[in-house]
């Protein structure tokens, strides 16, 4: 039952990151404007997205779950002090706090990985 939860857990830690990224290509041009006004160049946009799509969906498949986790542990750490540090504004300390809470739950994947329920469970063959 524990493992199936690791998997629940994966779904619910990474469907943020893939909504988001989902997000960011519909609303393109927005999202590209606002990482500009703060001296982010428009273009990092593109890897952004595919790093907030393409890990979380190996996290929850569980391929290469530790180095997805840490690339969101390091994704999750940037965007906070870029994006969030403005500590005179409540909301941006409660962004700066869930990114930091997210990259948290990445260190808890990146040192014990995934369970079973993943792509990288290694499979027990007995030898008759």
């Amino acid at each position: 039952m524990a493992n199936f939860f690791d998997l629940v857990g994966r779904i619910m830690i990474s469907a943020i990151f893939l909504f988001s990224g989902i997000d960011k290509i519909f609303k393109y041009d927005g999202t590209v404007g606002w990482m500009e006004s703060f001296g982010v160049a428009g273009f990092l946009l593109v890897p952004a997205i595919i790093i907030e799509i393409l890990f979380p969906l190996m996290i929850i498949v569980g391929y290469k779950t530790r180095f997805a986790a840490g690339g969101l542990l390091l994704f999750s750490l940037l965007t906070a002090f870029i994006f969030h540090f403005d500590f005179s504004n409540q909301v941006q300390v409660i962004a700066f706090l869930k990114n930091i809470g997210l990259a948290g739950g990445m260190l808890f994947l990146v040192v014990h990985g995934a369970k079973d329920f993943s792509m990288e469970k290694k499979k027990k063959y007995v030898r008759l």
